[in-house]
């Protein structure tokens, strides 16, 4: 099976942006149109979408909903869409949205047995995807500002038989810098469990595509690459499903 590339819109303030290792302070903007943006994802042949709303995501509670939805209808692809889900009404709301998949990271660390609850309800079952952001393999949360002092490998093993449709792997030091994956830590959390893997963080070059493909993960994340041109979306397709 082949790897799964699912190109990323970032959202703050309305625009599309990209945040180094999740600083917002250092913040690099992209004059796109998040609409247009989705549906050239889709014309490049893309499956998947990754949406985050960066202001919920620094609110604590979903900012941008509306246009998510307003995304995910014009770029018709299957999304896949978190940022400052704090509870079950804010995970219906993107999912009524359109989202087909709701991506959880604070919360579900701060509060297991709720998470605990939600992946186990079957009314969300494949839906929810769990955001594991780790230095150094130790999970951080809010913003990535608190180390959780869990280690992402030990998560991923005590969910390994849940119903969650994917871990979403980020390593905080590569995210947004270009300079490729983690691919050492990426592989013992692939490896931990059953749940599919999505890699986040560093990607920059079509090559690391190529690394990423020789591990036993689901998909990777790719943003600013593509903003930048250091990535072209098809090419990175075909190299995937190759």
């Amino acid at each position: 099976m082949g790897l799964e590339i699912v190109p990323s819109i970032d959202l703050r303030n309305g625009r599309v942006v990209r945040l180094k290792q999740g600083d917002y302070e250092r913040q690099v903007n992209y004059d796109v149109d998040p609409l247009k943006t989705a549906a050239a994802f889709r014309d490049a042949g893309a499956r998947w979408m990754h949406i985050v709303d960066l202001d919920g995501a620094k609110e604590g509670r979903p900012v941008q909903t509306e246009l998510i939805a307003r995304v995910i209808a014009a770029g018709g692809l299957l999304v896949q869409a978190g940022g400052g889900i704090r509870s079950t009404d804010d995970v219906k709301r993107l999912l009524d949205a359109g989202a087909s998949r709701v991506v959880i990271g604070t919360k579900a660390i701060e509060d297991w047995p709720w998470f605990d609850s939600l992946a186990h309800d079957r009314g969300f079952a494949q839906k929810l995807v769990l955001a594991l952001d780790a230095k150094e393999g130790v999970v951080a949360t809010r913003g990535w500002t608190q180390a959780s002092g869990k280690r992402a490998v030990d998560i991923a093993m005590q969910i390994s038989d849940w119903p969650v449709a994917a871990i979403l792997y980020t390593d905080v030091a590569k995210d947004g810098m270009l300079q490729g994956p983690n691919l050492d830590h990426t592989r013992q959390l692939a490896e931990a469990g059953h749940v599919p893997v999505i890699a986040s963080g560093g990607v920059g070059q079509i090559d690391h595509i190529r690394q990423l493909k020789q591990l036993p993960v689901w998909g990777v994340i790719v943003g600013r690459s593509l903003y930048e041109g250091t990535i072209d979306l098809r090419e990175a397709i075909a190299v995937a499903r190759s």
